[in-house]
């Protein structure tokens, strides 16, 4: 009984270098042409250059994205809402977007409030938010990352037939502030 045939060893030969040659391959086109983007999960302030028509200013908003690879969500909050509030929004994230080539692009549905000028009472704003049946309007975002961290970017709101350009800063949050400290 001969296990060691000449033509059984050179096709197993040739198969085991075939895939560890297709291997060697597919491993350095991973490395040089498939990245991760980077990360952009967190808070960011937006800073309108435009202002609303028949506004003089918009309340300040900050834009939550919490991210998955290239996938993203987000949600619109009124600047000042404290944490705990936030961390109850995010549970009901109403916009959905991509992150490729260093541009994201998010879309969803808002409450009317959020873009609204001059509204005083912010637990008023809080409590029209997550009302299901509250005045809501589609909005489009589309920024650019300009350097590591801040975004610029235009924003389409249904019904208003002007395109308002903003500029998103990244806001430290209390444990970024931390860590940051304890260098």
């Amino acid at each position: 009984m001969n296990h060691f045939n000449f033509k059984s060893l050179t096709f197993y030969s040739v198969a085991i270098c075939s895939v560890l040659l297709l291997f060697k391959t597919v491993t350095a086109y991973g490395e040089k042409n498939l990245k991760a983007p980077p990360p952009i999960n967190g808070n960011y302030h937006l800073v309108f250059r435009d202002k609303l028509p028949k506004c003089n200013q918009v309340d300040a908003v900050t834009l939550n994205i919490q991210q998955s690879g290239i996938y993203l969500n987000g949600l619109l909050l009124p600047a000042n809402v404290n944490a705990g509030k936030t961390s109850t929004a995010t549970e009901n994230l109403n916009l959905t977007g991509t992150y490729k080539n260093q541009k994201l692009n998010l879309s969803g549905r808002i409450p009317s409030f959020l873009l609204a000028c001059n509204i005083v009472d912010l637990q008023t704003q809080v409590r029209n938010r997550f009302q299901k049946n509250s005045d809501q309007k589609f909005i489009s975002l589309q920024m650019q990352l300009i350097n590591k961290q801040e975004f610029t970017g235009q924003i389409t709101v249904n019904g208003i037939p002007k395109i308002i350009a903003f500029t998103a800063v990244p806001q430290k949050t209390q444990k970024q502030s931390e860590n940051s400290k304890s260098y």
